[in-house]
């Protein structure tokens, strides 16, 4: 399974079928939460704060906090956070 290099969702469970590259086709590695037009959203500078980011989210949509904690705790290990 595929999922965002940049916040660890499955690429199947974004609605639009990823993000987009500045050309407009779709990227293959990160969801159209995390890239739009060949650009990163947010001002997420650190992994730390994707997942802080990620996990309220998930809170938000009722999630028990460990699990959101143990769903995102593979996101400093992505892409994206890999040099930084």
């Amino acid at each position: 399974m595929k999922q965002c290099q940049s916040c660890g969702m499955p690429l199947t469970q974004d609605p639009q079928g990823g993000g987009t590259e500045r050309d407009g086709s779709r990227s293959d590695q990160y969801c159209s939460y995390c890239y739009q037009n060949g650009a990163f959203l947010g001002n997420f500078e650190t992994a730390k704060e994707m997942q802080a980011f990620c996990i309220e989210k998930m809170r938000e949509q009722g999630m028990w906090r460990p699990l959101a904690w143990l769903m995102t705790r593979q996101i400093p290990r992505l892409a994206r956070w890999k040099n930084i």
